[in-house]
């Protein structure tokens, strides 16, 4: 029995859908903990494209259990839209297969509108949000006004509260925002529809996920963004809204912290962000071109094309030791294959200071000059390496010296986009 956290270790789309899909195999149960459908994970299964953005990619194995936890906010509209989406491709034919915890907060139109009213309203640097209603839906959820999915199962207590939540908001967008508010049996009436699609998927997830740590099962518990997205830890305040570290994986899925075996960081073997705020190692030129092109680096739920630089062992340290990091999954090696030389920071120079730890300040951190290792590049081609010693001796110390900066052991090694693309060192789900 293992219980694994995977966490990313950037600031998102570090390639965390593919490590999740590959090591499913080996997990009963997958859990999505936090955030909400502004998170995209794209794999690649059989030569087809998935991107997942509220399920865990781990609905692809058959048999798998797939829950979305109370730590998460639902948009039930993407939500049913993923649902049919698989049910057409082949997948998800069973229904037990996905549980929806009855206290995910839900989200409305309403929380959209303000989200990209404030975005057009902001007279500062704008934050990059997606307009998914994400961060709106929080703010709801910790003023205690939030809509739970139970309260959907319950047509006269939804009904109350959608009122009660109408009045407030929609004072706010006619008022502060411009925009216009909504009506309310109209609002009322869409979402009693997406009641009668979710409702055979609701159910307590804490209580599921405890009678499956008793039987002795194994569990793996899906990160959303990146740890320098999180609320606390992160670039504050170009962040997402919810703690993205492996600390709430518990609090969001309903668990207590003593029954977590392994936390496997995912990372890039570069860098990428999309979205404002400071990003230390970002290049603006042709290799940071080359990066997004050879890379695929666009958002999988935008489509903005991210922004790339070399690799940030100081990022990564950040994460490794707020997550507690047992190990790390390094993805879209890749790409880097062809490059004469490649670049890692170790450190940051502000001023005349040394800065070995990431600021807390992102006005510090926009000031932060990389401190670059080369490292020499390799030419051959590694998507067919299945074992470390396959790989070319350039890339074998790439990863090593990596290991040697971030503290940490390198577990699994992807070297493209297909599954069975990966070197697996160690497998936490089989320890």
């Amino acid at each position: 029995m293992a219980q694994v956290i995977v966490a990313g270790t950037q600031w998102g789309d570090e390639g965390k859908g593919k490590i999740i899909d590959l090591l499913a195999e080996f997990a009963d149960v997958i859990v999505r903990f936090q955030g909400g459908s502004n998170a995209g994970h794209t794999l690649v299964v059989g030569g087809e494209k998935f991107i997942f953005h509220l399920i865990p990619s781990g609905i692809l194995r058959k048999a798998k259990r797939c829950v979305i936890s109370s730590g998460v906010v639902v948009d039930p509209d993407v939500l049913i839209e993923e649902i049919d989406s698989l049910k057409e491709r082949g997948y998800l034919q069973d229904d037990s297969q996905l549980l929806l915890s009855e206290e995910a907060h839900v989200i409305f139109p309403y929380h959209k509108m303000i989200d990209m009213g404030r975005e057009r309203i902001r007279s500062g640097g704008k934050i990059g949000t997606t307009g998914r209603g994400i961060g709106p839906a929080y703010e709801d959820k910790a003023a205690r006004c939030g809509i739970r999915v139970i309260d959907l199962l319950q047509g006269d207590v939804f009904h109350r509260k959608l009122e009660e939540n109408l009045a407030n908001k929609n004072y706010y967008l006619t008022h502060v925002l411009q925009e216009e508010g909504f009506e309310l049996e109209p609002l009322f009436q869409e979402y009693m529809g997406y009641k009668e699609k979710l409702q055979r998927y609701v159910t307590n997830t804490s209580l599921f996920l405890s009678q499956q740590i008793k039987e002795g099962n194994n569990i793996l518990f899906e990160g959303a963004q990146g740890t320098l997205l999180d609320v606390d830890h992160g670039t504050f305040p170009f962040v997402t809204s919810s703690s993205t570290v492996a600390g709430n994986a518990c609090a969001g899925s309903g668990i207590g912290p003593t029954q977590i075996d392994f936390v496997l960081g995912v990372t890039k073997a570069y860098t990428t962000r999309v979205g404002s705020g400071p990003f230390p190692t970002e290049l603006s030129d042709e290799i940071g071109e080359m990066l997004r092109e050879r890379g695929g680096e666009y958002g999988a739920t935008t489509g903005r094309p991210r922004r790339c630089g070399w690799f940030d062992a100081v990022v990564v340290r950040h994460a490794v030791r707020l997550n507690g990091l047992s190990g790390v999954a390094i993805t879209k090696l890749d790409t880097l294959t062809g490059l004469n030389t490649i670049k890692v920071c170790t450190a940051y120079q502000v001023g005349e200071d040394l800065i070995n730890e990431f600021p807390a300040s992102s006005e510090m951190a926009v000031r932060c000059e990389p401190i670059y290792e080369e490292l020499q590049g390799w030419k051959e081609e590694i998507s067919g390496a299945r074992e470390i010693s396959q790989l070319p001796r350039a890339a074998q110390r790439y990863l090593e010296r990596i290991e040697e900066l971030i503290q940490t052991p390198i577990h699994i090694i992807s070297v493209g986009a297909q599954r069975h693309e990966t070197i697996i060192r160690h497998n936490p789900l089989l320890t």
